[in-house]
């Protein structure tokens, strides 16, 4: 016993009991909208959340160590000093060799984009003579090595310190003719870089994954591998996709560069009445601006042909009962429409989490609360989570179908009409959350982005292909 207690004693911990012993899960990422950011409620992205989760899971707290550049990242890895990279790295075979990798949880589509009223690249030769900008040490230098192969002419400048929204804001800019970035950031970026345009795709799929250091053991990387599959079995998985990612790439090129002239020259007249009446009915301010974007692109006077009108656009019924006479007045149009929401909010179930509780308000906002509920039940007859925007979405647009509509209890509505509401409604939240984030004394600082003027209103939003959910089973639960 004695022998075996001293053996006991001198072997080395497991990489995973050392984070036990610390209490500590040390990562390593990069700062991007659709990775790490500090947001007003604190930190967040796609890659934060998922490694929170998986520091929540292991029972320890997390702590994030920002890289300048992908250079940095990998040189973290190799000396041991954070325990794993979650900074939207794609998996090459070279990478594949030198690390350890957790399952794969995003895909992406390297593309090549350009500066509108240039040349559109649509093929490879299109590349030749051409200046091109990419990340040194990102999987697309390997791409583009490839491709010199066969088309020799190809040139293009690795740059260590730059990283998407650089390579954007320098085709933008007119600073380079093309550069190479992945879809995913490419959608998530694209509102803040109106003159920036897709060319096309230029090499296979790019798969995401978690990097860890090769001389740990693999205690680490087995449980992030079961980690995997846990969030991915219960949903987790796709519906951090979908919040992060579900409703990107709506906004068209015109409706981008009018949005950003808006926020310069509209927002600023109204912004102190949005923030005094989120305050009053405590909701964030970005949301509400941004829902009186979508109702009226921030004009006062506003009328559709339907009759409703002002900034927020409410009908004459909801005015009144609101309090409301003169729904033309913008401070009261805002404040009308801040009571309303908070009224909607309030009829949301309790027990349904944010942000899905606030998207399914938006709906509601838009279509009806009822509506709504006819939807959460036709995704829980189907066997979908009824609390989850990313499932119930799918079942929306089946209320314009008479075979659904007509077993439901408030029957027809333009379903799809209310899922790119919220779309576009989150897309221009995101930009605005992005454009105030929180700088590190607390202040709320503007994009590093320079936002351009130009562009026109853009009245035809872009309806998002909507999957029609087959062979659903009615017979109404009680949710």
């Amino acid at each position: 016993m004695l022998a075996g207690c001293l053996l006991s004693a001198c072997s080395p911990p497991s990489t995973l009991e050392r984070i036990h012993q610390e209490k500590v899960l040390h990562i390593i990422t990069r700062n991007a909208p659709s990775v790490y950011y500090e947001g007003r409620d604190g930190p967040a992205g796609f890659e934060y959340e998922l490694a929170k989760r998986f520091a929540d899971d292991l029972g320890v707290r997390l702590q994030v160590r920002v890289a300048d550049n992908r250079s940095e990242i990998f040189s973290v890895l190799n000396k041991g000093y954070a325990s794993f990279a979650a900074a939207g790295l794609a998996i090459t075979p070279e990478r594949a060799k030198r690390y350890k990798l957790s399952p794969v949880y995003l895909h992406a589509h390297p593309m090549i984009v350009y500066r509108d009223g240039t040349p559109r690249p649509d093929k490879p030769e299109d590349l030749v003579g051409r200046s091109i900008m990419v990340i040194a040490n990102s999987s697309h230098v390997a791409d583009l090595k490839a491709l010199q192969k066969r088309y020799p002419g190809i040139r293009w400048e690795a740059h260590k310190d730059m990283d998407t929204v650089d390579l954007l804001q320098a085709v933008n800019d007119g600073k380079t003719d093309l550069a190479v970035v992945d879809s995913n950031e490419l959608d998530i970026n694209q509102a803040f870089f109106p003159k920036v345009r897709k060319g096309f795709q230029f090499a296979r799929e790019d798969s995401f994954a978690w990097f860890f250091p090769a001389s740990e053991d693999n205690s680490l990387v087995d449980k992030a591998k079961a980690f995997f599959k846990k969030i991915e079995a219960d949903g987790t998985l796709a519906q951090l996709r979908e919040r992060y990612y579900g409703h990107q790439n709506r906004l068209s090129y015109v409706g981008a560069r009018t949005f950003v002239y808006h926020v310069r020259n509209r927002l600023p007249n109204y912004e102190d009445v949005f923030r005094e009446a989120a305050s009053t009915y405590k909701l964030d301010w970005r949301l509400l601006a941004a829902i009186g974007y979508q109702e009226s692109h921030w004009r006062p006077n506003a009328v559709s042909p339907t009759g409703v009108r002002g900034l927020m656009m409410l009908t004459l019924d909801t005015a009144q009962d609101l309090g409301i006479n003169n729904r033309l007045n913008p401070e009261a149009s805002i404040l009308g429409g801040a009571k309303y929401f908070s009224q909607i909010l309030q009829q949301i179930p309790d027990h349904i989490p944010e942000p899905d509780r606030t998207w399914f308000a938006l709906a509601s906002y838009n279509v009806g609360y009822g509506h709504v509920e006819d939807a959460r039940i036709l995704a829980q007859a189907a066997g979908k989570d009824p609390d989850k925007w990313a499932d119930v979405k799918d079942y929306l647009p089946l209320l314009a179908q008479k075979k659904w509509y007509s077993r439901t209890k408030h029957g027809y509505a333009r379903g799809q009409e209310a899922v790119v509401y919220v779309q576009n409604i989150r897309r221009y939240f995101d930009v605005l959350a992005w454009m105030n984030q929180p700088a590190s004394n607390g202040e709320v600082v503007a994009s590093q982005t320079e936002l351009k003027q130009g562009g026109t209103p853009d009245k035809q939003h872009a309806m998002a292909d909507v999957k029609l959910p087959a062979g659903l089973q009615l017979t109404p639960p009680t949710l």
